[in-house]
């Protein structure tokens, strides 16, 4: 297993982090904090003209990026994308799970229904299912690799206004929590963030710092869990 504190540049060099849910706040910033390192960055979203937008902001810092638009919750099509960008930029070293969960799912428990429940754990669930099998059984085989989920406060604070949001995101931290049991071993990190407050700059949480908790806990090994409160 490779020690990661000892983990140096060279290797970071080598491998890309694929960010799953790229947008202009903790995508972008997620995407220029780990690509300090000198490593690619593959970015993911819905939004081919939102995903060109970004790639134009990194190139101009001089960051080795690419692109690829997919729905989340449709698996071929993110399967397709991952793929496309490991071929495009390398082995991934990091994949970054986070995201945005749809607005109009947000509603009151008794006005939540199956279908609402069922699109939630599409994205939260399956689309990360769908994620970490394409990258996994490589960073298994080399020993090193991060599965980095950032979700908001419903995975540690539930709250019965947000029904189909506190149900995804914990079924979300149970995956994770199988997931850091199942490949620790293997020298792969799983570590999931858990946001509770506003995500904004001059918000409770800048971008920034959001990136900065997610680049601490693919460097040191911990519980699955980290609260950013």
């Amino acid at each position: 297993m490779i020690d990661r504190g000892s983990m140096n540049q060279e290797f970071e060099t080598r491998h890309s982090t694929i960010i799953v849910g790229a947008g202009s706040g903790v995508g972008l910033a997620v995407a220029r904090r780990f690509a300090q390192t000198g490593g690619s960055i593959g970015l993911i979203a819905r939004n081919p003209d939102h995903l060109a937008t970004l790639e134009t902001t990194l190139r101009a810092e001089g960051v080795n990026v690419a692109s690829a638009a997919a729905d989340a919750t449709n698996p071929d099509h993110l399967s397709s994308a991952i793929r496309g960008l490991t071929r495009r930029l390398g082995p991934v070293g990091v994949l970054c799970y986070s995201p945005l969960p749809d607005i109009h799912l947000i509603k009151p428990v008794l006005q939540t229904g199956a279908h609402d429940f069922m699109a939630s754990l599409a994205l939260s669930v399956g689309g990360a299912a769908t994620a970490v099998a394409e990258v996994v059984p490589a960073m298994i085989d080399r020993g090193y690799g991060s599965l980095l989920f950032t979700t908001g406060s419903g995975a540690v604070r539930p709250t019965a206004g947000r029904a189909a949001s506190a149900i995804a995101t914990t079924a979300e931290t149970a995956y994770v929590n199988l997931l850091h049991e199942e490949l620790t071993p293997a020298g792969v990190r799983v570590a999931q963030l858990v946001v509770v407050g506003q995500i904004a700059d001059g918000g409770v949480h800048e971008p920034a710092q959001v990136a900065d908790a997610l680049w601490a806990v693919h460097e040191a090994a911990g519980d699955p869990v980290t609260v950013l409160a």
